[in-house]
């Protein structure tokens, strides 16, 4: 069971002109959740990307079950489902209350400065799978 979420409201700009959360905004939130998963474990990447690493979106799978509404209370949910040596694989759920809105599976892969995968450092690969 996953237990790490992170809560939005849906405010007027995140809807389009049927009242509905127009579905490239959802990306915004789960990029939101997969940055806060990674700092409630210690790891920043603001200043992984200041030293040279990078982690970049290479492949995301969106399944779209159910609209949001303009305010809304949406809960995202975010889990590392696999870690291989260059990426890292995400199952995110978006619900409002129970219902499931949303699933993603993200793709991140660990690149350097010249956005070539390399492998993600050890001790990041240490917290992830603690």
């Amino acid at each position: 069971m996953n237990n790490f979420y992170i809560e939005r409201k849906i405010y007027y700009h995140d809807t389009d002109c049927g009242g509905v959360v127009y579905y490239a905004n959802y990306l915004k939130h789960l990029e939101e959740a997969r940055t806060e998963y990674c700092l409630k474990r210690g790891i920043n990447l603001k200043e992984l990307s200041e030293s040279g690493t990078y982690f970049v979106v290479a492949h995301v799978d969106l399944d779209y079950k159910a609209p949001a509404h303009y305010q809304d209370k949406i809960r995202i949910t975010a889990q590392i489902q696999k870690i291989g040596s260059a990426s890292l694989f995400f199952l995110q759920q978006i619900f409002k209350d129970d219902l499931l809105l949303l699933e993603a599976k993200t793709t991140w892969v660990c690149v350097g400065g010249d956005f070539k995968p390399k492998q993600i450092p050890p001790e990041i690969k240490r917290v992830l799978t603690a």
